[in-house]
């Protein structure tokens, strides 16, 4: 009879040594698994599955960091791809986990090289060149200003410093009548030259490293507030230049006391008008009221059943998930329909994009237009302002004036 090898040495429990250092253990530690989270989860809503849900999500994130879960995993793949990032788990927690931060880092870990999407990969490649982005605006016509920002006289709410409009990459290119509209309405307001992106798609992609270089790199060429179009890009901007420095365009008019102008209206009677909210703009910053009060002082406005849950847009993952990024916009189209709305309002680019090709594949209606030319489309009924085009819902552009 031969020797038996020798037990194995001692070690940790499953679970309770250092772990890989994928996650930040103090936020990771946070979840207490009370499963206030599920009933805001519009994954797991689709599917009823615990995996889908941010505390299952969060289970995941802890066996991958304990090794009790090999990285390669393909149920780690899977939901690390199927989960949104819209962040409702946030304000319903009560022990105040940062998921937003925990899927970053997830996705810093799963997304290397070959894990990463290759249309991410595409998409993070264009907005890191600003050539390619200042090309988009001699075609598409953004607004633009050539005086700098610190030659402008700053609004009435904010006398102390220069403010900067941000041209979100999205928006530059396929809605250029948003930053012009924003210029109708508050001519103070710069648009610097030589602006870069922000970095919210690398850090919502796998980089949250460069994402959080990109943001740095862009509050150096923006002087003073900097105010955004896209309630996602003013999520990640305040994340990493300081709450102070950044607004999204309602709140940056309400701050400075904007009044809104004129009324809209079709065939004669005040338009009817829903919203919905972008999902980083209300769960990461919690703003609500701001845009709400700015579209009922123009038209008549009705909310919307589900306006505080995910349209499906999600930065990437309509490009990356469209039949779950369809799935979770088809109730809110049935939503709309019902409600039998002129308008639906957005704060975001890309929830602008998922509204339009939505309401367009289901031959609604109503059209999807943003704030900014909402307002602006008021103040142009007013007498003496002259006639105003209204948005195309079909293509994000106006008619060029005559």
């Amino acid at each position: 009879m031969t020797d038996s090898a020798p037990p194995p040495a001692p070690g940790p429990d499953p679970g309770q040594g250092e772990g890989l250092g994928v996650f930040d253990k103090a936020l990771l530690d946070r979840c207490i698994s009370c499963g206030f989270c599920l009933p805001a989860c519009p994954t797991y809503a689709l599917t009823r599955q615990e995996p889908s849900s941010p505390r299952g999500r969060i289970t995941l994130m802890r066996a991958l960091e304990s090794g009790d879960l090999a990285p390669d995993d393909p149920t780690l793949a899977e939901e690390s791809s199927f989960c949104l990032g819209c962040r409702a788990c946030e304000p319903v927690c009560p022990a105040g986990v940062e998921y937003g931060q925990l899927l970053e880092q997830w996705r810093d870990h799963q997304w290397q090289g070959r894990g990463r999407p290759l249309i991410a990969r595409l998409l993070m490649a264009v907005v890191s060149r600003s050539w390619l982005l200042r090309l988009q605006g001699l075609v598409r016509r953004h607004a633009r200003d050539r005086r700098s920002a610190r030659e402008r006289r700053p609004a009435s709410g904010d006398r102390k410093q220069p403010v900067s409009l941000m041209l979100g990459c999205v928006e530059r290119g396929l809605y250029p009548s948003v930053s012009r509209a924003v210029r109708e309405l508050r001519p103070e307001v710069a648009v610097p030259a030589g602006q870069g992106c922000c970095g919210a798609l690398h850090a919502h992609n796998g980089d949250s490293a460069a994402g959080a270089g990109m943001a740095r790199a862009l509050g150096e060429r923006l002087p003073g507030t900097i105010v955004t179009t896209s309630g996602g890009c003013a999520a990640h901007l305040a994340h990493h230049l300081g709450r102070d420095r950044v607004r999204e365009l309602s709140e940056y008019l309400e701050r400075t006391g904007h009044r809104p102008r004129g009324r809209v209206t079709v065939g004669g009677r005040p338009a009817r008008v829903a919203l919905q909210d972008s999902c980083h703009l209300r769960n990461g910053l919690g703003v609500t009221r701001p845009p709400r009060e700015l579209v009922a002082a123009v038209a008549d406005y009705v909310e919307l059943p589900g306006a505080d849950g995910c349209c499906g847009a999600a930065g990437t993952y309509a490009m990356l998930r469209p039949d779950d990024s369809r799935a979770v916009l088809d109730p809110k189209l049935e939503a709309l329909r019902k409600l039998d709305v002129d308008y639906v309002v957005a704060v975001n680019p890309g929830c602008l994009r998922q509204l339009r090709q939505g309401l367009r594949r289901t031959r609604s209606r109503a059209k999807a237009v943003h704030l900014a030319e909402l307002l602006a489309m008021a103040a142009r009924s007013e007498p003496g302002t002259g006639p105003g085009a209204e948005p195309d819902p079909g293509t994000g552009t106006e008619p060029a004036a005559g």
